[in-house]
């Protein structure tokens, strides 16, 4: 299938009316920004560009504005991103990618723009198979990347991903278009650039960027009927209650490991409100602790036994810090009621449950109760609505039972 009509299929006239583009200046997004323009005259959305001068090569600024200049030849709206927030500490390629799409995101948003194209190729999915497979990856990890994904709250699109790099660097080529090569693509000290390597060295056996992507996409079926099972397991065996997540123990150790596994790592990372679930060994110690009726922790959560059912709640120690009163609190809860000039919204603790005579009358364990929100005025109590001391003031949820199934698909 020619280039422009697999960009059709995965961009058909009339979903968007304008959409980001990311361009680096490599081939692979020079090639989807020219893409873009072509099938904006065919219907499709109108390509706002946006690029990211990293400053952590010297000629990437003078990159960033030859995107521009190209930009400009098409009549698209270009604009330039900075980012110096390196500070020599951790993971610099891990802190530039994250920065790279909050950024981006960030600047989506403030243009009105509901998702962002992306340039990732077959070649990107099956080097990023391979660095996963060196991890011991699962289905997911091995699932590579999805063609439509939602992350610092944008949709973001990989349209060419069924297209090789070697397929847009000939088309490309034909039309007497340029492109710029990161030096960086030749480094080995880079792991996905082992990864390339190694995908070329298997060439002869057969093996190439699309087929496995191919493979990839395979894995992708699988892992979208094993969330459908996980989703009919949680909606059997689990119900919400306070922003925690009760299990029925027996069901739970009835479920094929894969479907348990997965029930537990969506609750771990709902609970918790964070982008990623745990995984590994991690979770497995966890799962067979739970399985026990072992009280286990793991991922700022606690599991908690209670005769036949699994409690699965915040860890107070892992809750975050003090916000107003009306603020959302650790992606949890807000409490609201009367003017309270010098309060602030913290967990209740340990401390704050010995002032609270009447939190059995919860029915909640102590351990669960311990990382609600409360009201504090300096070492002051208060109000704990969730613990038997309202003083006027309520907690309401910010996610509840419906929020828990549906984020299964989503996650």
């Amino acid at each position: 299938m020619p280039l422009a009509a697999r960009l059709a299929a995965a961009l058909p006239p009339g979903r968007f009316a304008r959409l980001g583009v990311a361009v680096s200046g490599g081939g692979d997004s020079i090639a989807l920004m020219h893409l873009l323009a072509e099938h904006r005259a065919a219907g499709g959305p109108e390509p706002v560009v946006v690029s990211l001068d990293h400053g952590l090569r010297p000629e990437a600024a003078a990159e960033v504005a030859g995107v521009m200049r190209a930009a400009a030849a098409l009549g698209l709206v270009h604009r330039a991103l900075v980012w110096r927030g390196w500070d020599g500490h951790g993971n610099l390629m891990q802190a530039a990618r994250r920065a790279r799409y909050r950024l981006i995101a960030d600047w989506a948003r403030d243009e009105g723009l509901p998702a962002v194209a992306l340039g990732h190729t077959a070649d990107d999915q099956a080097e990023t198979f391979f660095m996963r497979l060196a991890r011991g990856a699962g289905v997911d990890g091995l699932s590579g990347m999805a063609s439509e994904r939602v992350a610092e709250g944008m949709l973001w699109l990989r349209p060419l991903l069924e297209s090789t790099r070697a397929e847009l660097r000939g088309w490309l080529g034909a039309r007497g278009l340029g492109w710029v090569d990161d030096p960086s693509n030749e480094n080995a000290a880079y792991e996905r650039i082992r990864a390339r390597a190694a995908l070329a060295a298997l060439a002869p056996l057969g093996i190439t960027a699309t087929g496995v992507a191919e493979v990839t996409q395979h894995l992708r079926e699988v892992r979208a009927a094993l969330v459908v099972q996980t989703h009919a397991a949680a909606a059997a065996l689990a119900r919400v209650e306070a922003v925690e997540v009760l299990i029925d123990r027996a069901g739970l150790e009835a479920l094929p490991a894969e479907v348990r596994r997965r029930l537990l790592a969506h609750a771990l990372r709902w609970i918790a409100g964070s982008e990623y679930a745990p995984r590994g060994p991690a979770l497995a110690g966890f799962a067979e602790a739970a399985g026990a009726g072992t009280t286990a922790t793991l991922h700022g959560c606690l599991a908690l036994p209670e005769g036949p059912l699994l409690r699965l709640c915040r860890e107070a120690s892992a809750a975050s810090g003090a916000v107003p009163p009306g603020a959302l609190w650790d992606g949890r809860w807000r409490i609201t009621g009367p003017d309270a000039p010098g309060c602030e919204v913290r967990a209740l603790g340990e401390a704050g449950l010995r002032l609270c005579p009447d939190w059995r009358a919860s029915r909640r364990p102590r351990a669960a109760l311990a990382a609600d929100p409360a009201l504090w005025r300096g070492p002051d109590l208060v109000a704990a609505p969730l613990a038997g001391f309202a003083n006027g003031w309520r907690a309401e949820p910010a996610r509840n039972g419906d929020d828990f199934l549906a984020s299964l698909f989503v996650h």
